[in-house]
């Protein structure tokens, strides 16, 4: 990642952009989401609504009319860019509008990149939903700038947890409520942060676990992770990547929250397969790639690279997939 990351985006906008296939609406298709809300209360259901931007709803407590449902990165403005004039714009459209996302009980951000953080969407979702804000520490003072009130936003450190209790209503009477609850782990990844010219690294950055929490303590919960904006080494000009030793971070992950039951990844490392192993994850959905050109690659290149790792790695491709934009999978 750049160490500038909002004028590099947008000498990209300008220079050594490739060109997006004309029929890229075929190659990606666009749906409109139905949230999967017609599924078993018993799953996992997520949508994904373009870049690393997930909506998951966990399974609904017995009697609740639904899951708690959390949206990640939430950027759904057709720039990711500090102004809506300049930047790269979207090359396949948004799925919906984010008034249409369906009520959230939290929002999780990986860290403050423009493309992971977008305050429009924010400040819609806040003002329509007063949903907890989850974020890595130091963005505090951003979210409250933003609107957001203080009592709602939880910033946390590397391998923080926080418990989220909820009231929902219920299957049978909207009237009556259920009580369910879930836990958000802050959890490391190898990234930076950055919002302007002089912030690089003022604030942190992370993945997250989201865990189902079941009465007794007797069961385990369902559980997700989301890996944000992540590579898996540090690889420096002219080394061998194969060189260069892993992050050990996604093991210890996986040996102290793992197994999970879904892991959101991005696709653009060619480790990604690696971090799915590493964490332990029974089943994957790819993300961060098909909404913006931020690189130089192929647009359609990151999921020609999955396929080839998975490959390699003897993974099946249900167990690494790739989903359309607005689609919603289901995971029981």
């Amino acid at each position: 990642m750049p160490e500038m990351f909002f004028p590099k985006i947008l000498s990209n906008s300008i220079r050594n952009t490739p060109a997006v296939p004309k029929n890229i609406s075929q190659l990606l298709p666009t749906q409109v989401p139905d949230w999967g809300i017609d599924e078993s209360a018993e799953a996992i259901k997520a949508t994904w609504l373009g870049h690393a931007c997930y909506v998951v709803e966990l399974p609904s407590a017995q009697g609740a009319q639904r899951g708690p449902r959390i949206i990640f990165d939430p950027a759904l403005s057709v720039r990711c860019s500090p102004s809506q004039i300049l930047g790269p714009v979207r090359y396949t459209p948004v799925p919906c509008k984010t008034e249409d996302i369906p009520v959230v009980d939290a929002i999780v951000l990986s860290h403050n990149h423009y493309d992971h953080t977008d305050t429009p969407t924010l400040q819609i979702l806040n003002k329509r939903y007063r949903p907890h804000v989850f974020a890595p520490l130091g963005n505090g003072p951003y979210l409250e700038s933003i609107g957001i009130p203080s009592s709602n936003i939880h910033t946390l450190d590397w391998w923080d947890s926080c418990n989220v209790t909820l009231s929902i209503p219920s299957a049978a009477s909207p009237d009556d409520r259920i009580s369910t609850a879930f836990k958000v782990t802050c959890t490391p990844c190898q990234h930076t942060s950055a919002r302007g010219i002089f912030d690089r690294a003022a604030t942190l950055w992370s993945s997250w676990a989201v865990e189902q929490v079941l009465e007794g303590g007797d069961r385990q919960g369902k559980k997700v992770y989301f890996a944000g904006d992540t590579a898996y080494r540090t690889v420096m000009e002219h080394e061998d990547e194969n060189e260069v030793p892993v992050c050990p971070a996604f093991a210890e992950i996986g040996e102290r929250i793992g197994p999970f039951d879904l892991a959101l990844i991005p696709i653009g490392p060619s480790d990604s397969i690696r971090i799915f192993q590493d964490i332990k994850a029974k089943k994957a959905l790819a993300m961060h790639w098909g909404t913006w050109v931020l690189t130089t690659e192929d647009v359609m290149e990151p999921p020609r690279l999955l396929k080839k790792e998975r490959d390699l790695a003897g993974v099946a491709e249900e167990d690494f997939d790739i989903c359309g934009l607005g689609e919603t999978r289901i995971f029981l």
